[in-house]
């Protein structure tokens, strides 16, 4: 009875940056090695750029590095599409650090909404918190950065680098985006080319500018290769 008394002491004592640090080492410890393109650096990339936009922004940065650490941790397109595991996850966790329940639902809730769901299903989040949490992680499917993730995720389902008989579909609702199978070509229009004009902050726009023109030159030095004209 007192060594538990004693560790519920130490959870509530616990501060933030001790909650952090724990949450960082915690979701490192899930996601490291992992080959998608959803593994450990990724999420560090997002809860640096999370960060940096919510410096920008003046938002609570607690709710940010939380939301960024722990949004892909359950992510739906490994868990047969199921759009719960990751915020259960993420609850489970941080009831387990003695966080208190509005934070928690807080950022469960940005978890819950932060994801592209498909061309024709908007996404907008309820809190500046969640606009940046959202732009930190889309600012991450751009760029060179971008390309890789997108042919690791494409290789690790078996999908075909490019197929021009297959066109690109702009999907109506995220459940038609769900059963999405196209080669991974195809997955720049219909997202990776689309999430320029949907950051929500400045600061996303400006660095989304500059990735999105390198993405397209990209593709455009992709499809003359193809067609053996470069």
């Amino acid at each position: 009875m007192q060594e538990w008394v004693s560790n519920r002491n130490a959870i509530i004592s616990m501060n933030r940056e001790q909650i952090i640090t724990r949450t960082a080492d915690h979701v490192k410890g899930l996601l490291d090695g992992e080959g998608t393109g959803h593994d450990w650096w990724h999420v560090q990339r997002v809860w640096k750029s999370a960060v940096a936009i919510g410096t920008e922004e003046k938002v609570d940065l607690f709710i940010v590095q939380l939301a960024a650490l722990l949004h892909d941790i359950g992510d739906w397109k490994f868990h047969d599409g199921d759009e719960s595991v990751g915020p259960k996850m993420a609850k489970k966790w941080l009831e387990g650090l003695g966080v208190n329940g509005a934070t928690i639902a807080h950022v469960c809730e940005i978890i819950s909404g932060l994801s592209f769901k498909g061309a024709g299903t908007p996404t907008p989040m309820r809190t500046r918190e969640g606009i940046v949490v959202q732009d930190a992680d889309r600012l991450d499917a751009l760029g060179a950065i971008g390309i890789a993730r997108a042919f690791a995720y494409g290789g690790s389902k078996g999908r075909e680098i490019h197929n021009p008989t297959v066109a690109p579909v702009q999907h109506a609702s995220f459940e038609e985006y769900k059963k999405s199978a196209g080669p991974t070509i195809n997955h720049f229009y219909e997202k990776l080319l689309l999430l320029k004009d949907l950051m929500n902050t400045p600061t996303a726009r400006r660095i989304a500018e500059e990735r999105h023109a390198f993405m397209e030159e990209y593709v455009r030095r992709f499809l003359d290769e193809w067609e053996g004209k470069a």
